[in-house]
C-alpha cells in the first residue's frame, strides 16, 4: 500500500484524474452495476469515463478476458483462455441496448488459439448490436488477426463504422513492448482496412523512450497506410512487472502532436495524456 501511494504522488501534476460526474453517467453507471454489464470503461479504470458515458459512448471486450499473447504494457491477464461464448453477441446487443449507447466501441482480447482467431465472433457481434440497436454507431478496435486478409474481410463485410488497430508504439520499440506483434503486419492491417471499407484508426502510447523523430515516422508510416484518425496517450505502467514509464509527457507536447499531426493530413487526432483510443470515439465515423 505505502508503495502504491508512493507511486501515486510521482504522478506529475496534469496525470491527476477528476471524479466522474454527470447525469447520463450516473444513469449508465446504475444500470451497468443492476445488470452486471461488463465494460472496459469501468474494468480498465478508465480515466475518461464520465466524460464517455456522458457522451453516450461506451467500450465492451469480447472473446473472454485471457489474452494469447503477453504484451508488456497492457493488463490483461494472458494464457489459454476459454472457449468463446457463443452467446456473447446476443449478449453484448443487449447490454448496448439496456445502456441506451449512441456509440459503441468493441474490443478483443488476442485468440491465437482459435483457428479463425475469433473473427467470426467479431461479425457476429457487431451484425447483432446493428439489428438491436440501428441508431448506434460501433467502432471496433481490433487485433491484427496475424495478418490474414481474409479474417479482417469478416469484419469488414459486418459493417462497423469505425475499424481501429493499434501499432500502439514506435517501429524501434515494437519488440520490446508487444508480444507476436510485427509493426509492419500492423500496418498492412491498417492499409487492408482503409483500402477496402472504412475509416481506418490507429493509436500509440508515448513515454515508452520513443523520441520525437520516431513519433514523426510512425505519424508518416500510418498516413500512408490510409489512417485517417490517430489517439496519442501517455503510458502508464499497470504493474512493476510491465514496462516502466521512461517519461511523462508533458500537456504542451501533446498539443504539439496535435498540431503536427493535423497538419500531416489526419482528419482527427486526439493527443492528450488521459486520452485513450477510444476516447471521443463518436467524433471519428465523421473522419
Amino acid at each position: 500500500m505505502a508503495h502504491e501511494l508512493k507511486d501515486r504522488q510521482r504522478l506529475p501534476k496534469w496525470m491527476k484524474m477528476n471524479m466522474p460526474k454527470g447525469e447520463s453517467y450516473s444513469k449508465v453507471k446504475n444500470l451497468v452495476e443492476k445488470h452486471g454489464l461488463h465494460t472496459i470503461c469501468t474494468s480498465g479504470n478508465c480515466p475518461n469515463i464520465g466524460e464517455c458515458w456522458n457522451r453516450g459512448t461506451a467500450t465492451f471486450m469480447i472473446l473472454g478476458d485471457i489474452c494469447t499473447r503477453r504484451c508488456k504494457f497492457c493488463a490483461v491477464k494472458s494464457g489459454k483462455p476459454l472457449a468463446p461464448d457463443l452467446k456473447e453477441p446476443e449478449k453484448l446487443a443487449e447490454s448496448v441496448k439496456i445502456m441506451g449507447v449512441k456509440h459503441c466501441v468493441i474490443t478483443s482480447v488476442d485468440r491465437d488459439d482459435l483457428d479463425d482467431q475469433g473473427a467470426e465472433i467479431w461479425a457476429r457481434t457487431i451484425t447483432e448490436v446493428k439489428r438491436l440497436n440501428p441508431e448506434t454507431k460501433i467502432e471496433v478496435l481490433i487485433p491484427d488477426f496475424r495478418g490474414n486478409e481474409e479474417l479482417i474481410q469478416q469484419v469488414i463485410d459486418a459493417k462497423p463504422d469505425v475499424i481501429s488497430h493499434n501499432v500502439e508504439t514506435t517501429e524501434r520499440l515494437t519488440p520490446f513492448v508487444r508480444f507476436a506483434s510485427k509493426y509492419r503486419r500492423s500496418l498492412e492491417v491498417i492499409k487492408y482496412i482503409a483500402d477496402n471499407y472504412t475509416v481506418a484508426k490507429s493509436g500509440i502510447m508515448l513515454g515508452l523512450g520513443e523520441t520525437h523523430e520516431e513519433i514523426l515516422q510512425t505519424m508518416d508510416d500510418l498516413l500512408e497506410a490510409g489512417c485517417k484518425v490517430m489517439t496519442i496517450g501517455q503510458y502508464l505502467a499497470p504493474t512493476k512487472s510491465h514496462m516502466p514509464v521512461v517519461e511523462y509527457i508533458t500537456p504542451e507536447r501533446f498539443a504539439e502532436y496535435k498540431k503536427i499531426g493535423l497538419a500531416k493530413g489526419f482528419k482527427f487526432v486526439e493527443s492528450s495524456p488521459l486520452v485513450r483510443s477510444s476516447y471521443r470515439a463518436e467524433e471519428h465515423v465523421n473522419a
